[in-house]
């Protein structure tokens, strides 16, 4: 399939203003063709077919929608090598990598098509009318789940394909029943528009409206703006700078009519050493940290950016031990010349701090490539600069040296809202483990014990989200079936007509009877009208 370098509004590929390039980060070099930038007038067309599409597709049979994720899975995988090579090339990761991203995306489209099939997200609810129930009787009342609207996406640096044109976010949307404007990356456009071309035929492919999905390309922040204050769009998934997403966050809360972003946006992802563990185990926790931490070059979003552990003789033989492994960590080319340059200020700004030693570097690069850096400083440093806590996006991490046990409840407490927070334990540590625990669940989306938080896993109990400013709204994830939830709103209806009410709130083997859903506040399961409190 060639890349056009054009705009995609529905079914529609569409030639505008185009002068920019992708680019090599391993070389520099330009990438052809040249890319589209999508005006104000695109930015409208867009969203306005999205929401002549609305609801059409909305209403759509949910056998019909599921069906169009695993076709949209299907294609990416037709897309074959060239959407691979392409990724590879554009970011500068290597194959393999790019080959276990498309198998996440397409997994995510998949799981997202059984969970349209199973209905639990309809949330369907029927309170029975009580017409002789005293003082008052009861009117008939019926709830399901809606979509929001259409839904604007925005793609991600790091993940080409399971965060951007085809990834998490667009499959929660369409699987909520919401069409989806997508603005690709600048950095992969070529790969943005391989993936964004698969769902655009799947959605033709199942006779879906046009206006379902649209792509639009370019390299301005006037897009991004636009698109979010586009009066069309009602809610929007963003995963990239916490400038960023506080910025579309601005921009939506002060529309005529608000809208919620669920914005990922900055996470240092804190693990805490405790004693026994070091004792029992320090030279492979230092193993597994450095290896987290390098991790395609530090360009995830769950790094483990900030260790504690109390100061003791395992300590240093624990730092010792990372320094080592980190020695001999080659350079990492990144994303882009621009991530690039910002991840060596950052390094060079902790690194500057007087209270602040290093550790040890992994080995030198040239051009986009990155040097892993380890970083110590004591806690009560740490807690005397809240700067100290900035997210330094690439292989760089600090140690914080702590005290004692109290202190690293201290430094905990200190810490803003993060995506994961990781303890390393043995049997002894469960009291003083238990004693943070209760810290660690008000400041964080997902608790890792004796793991590494880095590697998402994409199934029904994943919470990838967390406090500000890790995401916008840490009663949402982007990670994980529960994503479809961000895209829903309740709506009940009291005393409707049989004949008006929505296929699935129906008494027949259409509507009730076809989906899970409570009845007066029990369960009742697929195909039985016995009332199972589970």
């Amino acid at each position: 399939m060639p890349i056009t370098g054009r705009l995609i509004i529905g079914y529609e590929s569409v030639a505008t203003a185009a002068n920019f390039r992708a680019v090599d980060p391993t070389s520099g070099a330009q990438l052809e063709p040249l890319f589209a930038v999508a005006g104000a007038g695109d930015v409208d067309r867009a969203c306005r077919s999205a929401a002549a599409a609305f609801d059409q597709y909305r209403q759509i049979d949910l056998a019909v929608r599921a069906t169009f994720l695993d076709t949209c899975a299907a294609n990416i995988l037709k897309a074959g090598d060239e959407l691979v090579e392409r990724a590879s090339q554009e970011t500068g990761l290597p194959l393999a990598r790019i080959q276990s991203e498309r198998g996440r995306a397409m997994s995510q489209l998949r799981l997202f098509a059984e969970v349209v099939r199973r209905g639990y997200f309809l949330g369907l609810r029927h309170d029975p009318a009580l017409p002789d129930r005293k003082p008052l009787a009861r009117t008939d009342l019926r709830l399901r789940n809606i979509p929001l609207g259409p839904v604007a996406v925005f793609g991600a640096s790091n993940f080409p394909l399971a965060f951007s044109a085809a990834g998490g976010d667009v499959a929660a949307a369409l699987a909520a029943g919401c069409p989806v404007v997508v603005k690709g990356h600048p950095a992969h456009p070529g790969t943005s528009e391989l993936a964004a071309m698969a769902i655009s035929n799947a959605a033709r492919e199942c006779g879906l409206p046009s206006g379902t999905y649209s792509h639009l390309s370019g390299n301005s922040n006037e897009l991004g703006r636009a698109l979010v204050a586009h009066p069309a769009i009602k809610a929007v998934g963003f995963t990239g700078s916490r400038v960023g997403g506080m910025a579309l966050m601005k921009i939506a809360a002060e529309r005529a009519e608000p809208i919620p972003v669920y914005a990922e946006m900055s996470s240092i992802n804190p693990v805490v050493i405790l004693p026994g563990a070091l004792r029992a185990r320090g030279d492979a926790i230092a193993s597994g940290y450095v290896n987290s931490l390098t991790l395609g070059a530090g360009q995830f979003c769950t790094n483990p950016g900030l260790v504690l552990a109390i100061d003791s003789p395992e300590l240093g033989r624990f730092l010792a031990a990372s320094g080592q492994a980190l020695s001999a960590v080659g350079p990492g080319p990144m994303l882009s010349a621009g991530i690039c340059a910002n991840y060596q200020r950052g390094i060079e700004r902790i690194g500057g701090y007087p209270a602040v030693s290093s550790v040890a570097r992994g080995a030198s690069g040239t051009g986009s490539q990155a040097q892993s850096a380890l970083f110590q400083v004591h806690a009560p440093v740490f807690l005397a600069s809240a700067a100290m806590q900035e997210e330094i996006f690439g292989p760089s991490s600090l140690v914080v040296v702590c005290s004692d046990a109290e202190e690293i409840g201290q430094v905990l407490e200190a810490l803003e809202g993060q995506l994961t927070a990781t303890v390393h334990l043995e049997a002894e540590d469960h009291a003083a483990a238990a004693k943070f625990l209760p810290v660690l669940e008000r400041k964080v989306g997902r608790i890792v014990i004796n793991g590494w938080p880095t590697g998402v896993e994409v199934c029904h109990a994943m919470v990838h989200g967390g406090p500000y400013p890790a995401t916008s709204d840490s009663r949402s994830t982007s990670v994980g079936t529960l994503a479809i939830e961000r895209f829903l709103r309740p709506i009940c209806y009291q005393d409707m007509p049989a004949e008006l009410l929505p296929p699935e709130l129906r008494d027949d083997e259409a509507g009730l009877l076809r989906y899970p859903r409570l009845v007066d506040g029990e369960f009742v399961a697929h195909g039985s009208m016995t009332r199972n409190l589970k």
